[in-house]
């Protein structure tokens, strides 16, 4: 490796939503019928601060083609996984257009991150999945999910907002040896935004974390560096390390 190679720092892909600029307010009314895609803008200022070179992954890209350049993909959050793909009730499914409310299941978003998560795994590219990105590395494995957690002790969907380490009682429990316990130690305090949560784990896949009332808060395939998450790194107030992780990771591959 050359002295200039050892100075590259590692590109990391990030996918997002796709929706029409009419969603945006105060977007020009010309434009309202136009695309955009997005991402929140939190992952890429903490990939950037861990030495990563942050970039957004559309829809449109070929995901065997961002193989042979990304040295670290993290699947971010978002809406539902669409039931078709992991054996779902499909009733569910309303007739709802995502590019008007992106909210709503996105096959488009579904495919693209599976494929995405399929070369990935293929390539041992450093991969995070981060909440919905957890469960769509649990399908792309063959996995299942719990499609609406009843209400119980720990909550689960918080209400969104600013920056946030969670309430007091959700709390994450890590197994020795794991990668989720190198990187959060025994246990961890998480913010937590999803009614979906992991049921039954893909090939491969094994459950490294769970809050006290079993539900599964974090995932990882032993002897390759991939790591799910349910709760949202990009918005603790404390960093929980797992971002750097993925550039520590990534910067290694390279």
């Amino acid at each position: 490796m050359t002295a200039r190679s050892a100075r590259v720092k590692p590109l990391i892909g990030l996918t997002g939503r796709r929706f029409r600029m009419e969603l945006v307010r105060g977007s020009h009314p010309g434009y309202g019928h136009r695309l955009t895609d997005s991402f929140i803008s939190d992952f890429a200022d903490s990939i950037a601060r861990a030495g990563g070179v942050p970039v957004m992954l559309p829809y449109d890209a070929d995901p065997e083609a961002l193989g042979d350049w990304l040295s670290g993909v993290v699947i971010t959050g978002g809406q539902d996984v669409h039931p078709s793909c992991w054996g779902g009730d499909e009733s569910v499914v309303d007739d709802i257009d995502p590019l008007a409310d992106p909210s709503v299941h996105d096959l488009s978003r579904d495919e693209f991150e599976i494929a995405l998560t399929r070369v990935a795994l293929d390539r041992e590219i450093p991969l995070l999945g981060v909440c919905r990105g957890m469960q769509v590395l649990n399908v792309t494995l063959g996995g299942t999910l719990i499609p609406d957690l009843p209400v119980g002790r720990v909550r689960h969907l918080m209400a969104a907002g600013p920056l946030s380490d969670g309430d007091p009682e959700h709390v994450v429990t890590f197994d020795a040896g794991t990668i989720a316990q190198k990187v959060f130690g025994d246990r961890l305090v998480t913010n937590s935004w999803h009614h979906q949560a992991v049921d039954v784990c893909g090939a491969g896949l094994v459950v490294t974390g769970r809050t006290d009332d079993g539900v599964v808060e974090s995932v990882e395939l032993p002897g390759a560096p991939v790591l799910g998450v349910q709760w949202h790194p990009e918005w603790m107030v404390t960093d929980d390390g797992a971002l750097r992780w993925l550039v520590e990771a990534a910067a290694e591959r390279r």
